[in-house]
């Protein structure tokens, strides 16, 4: 029996890598998952520009591509509800800037189509990444945000944060309803949950080049993330172990 990808793409007003990028990736995808049965999925979270329309005509003309409409906004919420719409035996995602090295996703997906691991991330921060292009100021706010999340729950992932990860359907199934924050903490809250109720998670270096258009507004969301590993260390986690446990 074939294994099956969903990729997705979440997508706020991307008209302009929107177009290069998704045929990019078809290309890549074509040349390197031949045994699998894969999609893209664009995930549109409230566009206000012509990113619906270059959407649509890409789903039209590229027979891997799939377009989901979501009302509601927030890069965890997008990747979320694909997913879970999804039948997918691999759920995977990607920034649509692609500032993760395609090279890397041949055996990141084959990491979860495999059966060894429920969780595939690719790391900027462990040993054997190469990080191109990142101001220090950003590095150094990575590394922080890295070094806090491992001290306060006692974790030895390094990068929770990287823009390109994997996800078997049967973890996906379990874990995303305990998700509550549909934004940029979504990766973490996951990689958390997982982490702590026993799901296997391999972390690979990649290569990475940072996006000079970057839509991550640093202070905002360092703000949003502690608020997050505040709630998930004063009784979120025990709240979702217990969730798990009921099942």
């Amino acid at each position: 029996m074939t294994t099956s990808i969903d990729l997705v793409l979440p997508v706020l007003n991307e008209e302009i890598d929107l177009g290069p990028s998704t045929r990019k990736l078809t290309e890549c995808l074509s040349e390197n998952l031949a045994n699998y049965e894969w999609r893209i999925v664009i995930a549109d979270n409230g566009s206000t520009d012509t990113t619906p329309d270059i959407a649509k005509a890409l789903s039209d003309e590229l027979p891997n591509v799939e377009y989901r409409w979501l009302d509601q906004r927030g890069r965890g919420r997008a990747v979320s509800e694909a997913w879970l719409a999804s039948d997918a035996d691999v759920l995977a995602y990607m920034d649509i800037d692609l500032s993760t090295d395609l090279n890397s996703l041949p055996g990141l997906l084959g990491a979860v189509a495999g059966g060894e691991y429920d969780i595939a991330i690719a790391s900027r921060l462990k040993k054997g990444a190469r990080v191109i292009g990142r101001t220090r100021r950003r590095g150094f706010i990575s590394h922080a945000y890295s070094w806090l999340v491992r001290t306060v729950f006692l974790m030895g992932i390094r990068d929770f944060q990287c823009g390109f990860k994997a996800i078997n359907r049967r973890a996906a199934r379990d874990l995303l309803p305990l998700v509550e924050d549909p934004g940029w903490f979504f990766d973490s809250e996951l990689l958390l949950l997982a982490a702590k109720n026993g799901y296997q998670i391999s972390e690979i270096p990649v290569e990475w080049t940072d996006s000079p258009d970057s839509r991550v507004r640093i202070v905002s969301t360092a703000i949003d993330d502690l608020k997050g590993l505040a709630r998930l260390r004063f009784g979120g986690l025990g709240r979702a172990r217990a969730e798990l446990a009921r099942r």
